[in-house]
């Protein structure tokens, strides 16, 4: 990933609406979400919003990923391939999307429960966007990675869930994923300080059973849960700063989506 790179205010504003994009496609997405619905129309939403409205598709192309979106349904940890698959009552749902708007690059993700999921599935869905939240409480300047790591994994792991070890949030905004890796696992006060003007995303993936996964072998992309379990994931991109991380994506526009569609829901 090379140097990591510090942004301007100027900068970090390009970052923010990039991200703003991002967030007005998910909520494209949400709005079309519900059972019958194929991933791969999903993935077709999503980018003709980007390219309608003057962005391009981060992720279309990027070391050969074939598609807009990645859309992780169930066992599916990330990287899942829009297809012909359709979506089922009971299924969880996440949706990864980035957008390069203007040279600058957003990335967010978002989990979402298509009809009634059981209590453990929805728990696990409750305790990784709290993960998110809490590592964003310590984004801050004068921290430190570790501190972001600690934060995800020591919630979730008392609530009996594991982390994703092998992948992780990333610095982005002038490129989709820049230095530094972003663990979802760590020690307090150990890693690189935090510092102002630093944008990353972070994005915990958070399993029911076990931490190992694989890939299929038939597309290379495709991560699942080794045990077959169910994997919950949300990020969200933030510009480092002084006493509180400034969120540079947002999940407004997606649950105004979803108090409008009856078919998902989420924490």
């Amino acid at each position: 990933m090379g140097r990591i790179l510090y942004k301007t205010d100027q900068q970090i504003e390009g970052i923010r609406a990039s991200n703003h994009m991002v967030g007005k496609a998910h909520e494209q997405v949400a709005m079309a979400l519900k059972p019958g619905v194929k991933t791969i129309a999903l993935d077709k939403i999503a980018r003709e919003y980007i390219l309608d409205n003057g962005g391009i598709p981060s992720f279309l192309n990027y070391h050969g990923f074939p598609n807009t979106l990645c859309i992780s349904v169930n066992d599916v940890v990330v990287h899942g391939i829009p297809s012909n698959y359709q979506i089922k009552e009971g299924d969880i749902v996440s949706v990864d999307c980035g957008v390069e708007l203007d040279g600058y690059h957003g990335d967010s993700a978002f989990t979402y429960a298509v009809g009634s999921v059981t209590e453990e599935v929805w728990d696990l869905m409750k305790a990784t966007r709290e993960s998110l939240n809490k590592a964003i409480e310590v984004a801050i300047h004068g921290n430190r990675l570790g501190d972001i790591g600690f934060a995800v994994e020591n919630h979730v792991k008392q609530r009996g869930y594991s982390v994703v070890r092998e992948m992780t949030g990333h610095g982005v905004g002038l490129q989709l994923h820049e230095a530094p890796t972003v663990l979802n696992y760590g020690k307090k006060g150990r890693g690189k300080m935090l510092k102002n003007g630093l944008t990353i995303a972070i994005e915990p993936m958070v399993n029911l059973g076990g931490n190992e996964i694989y890939i299929d072998s038939d597309d290379g992309w495709t991560a699942r849960t080794l045990d077959g379990k169910h994997s919950a994931h949300y990020e969200l991109s933030i510009a480092v700063r002084n006493g509180k991380a400034d969120v540079l994506s947002t999940f407004k526009y997606i649950e105004e989506a979803i108090a409008k569609n009856d078919y998902i829901s989420s924490p």
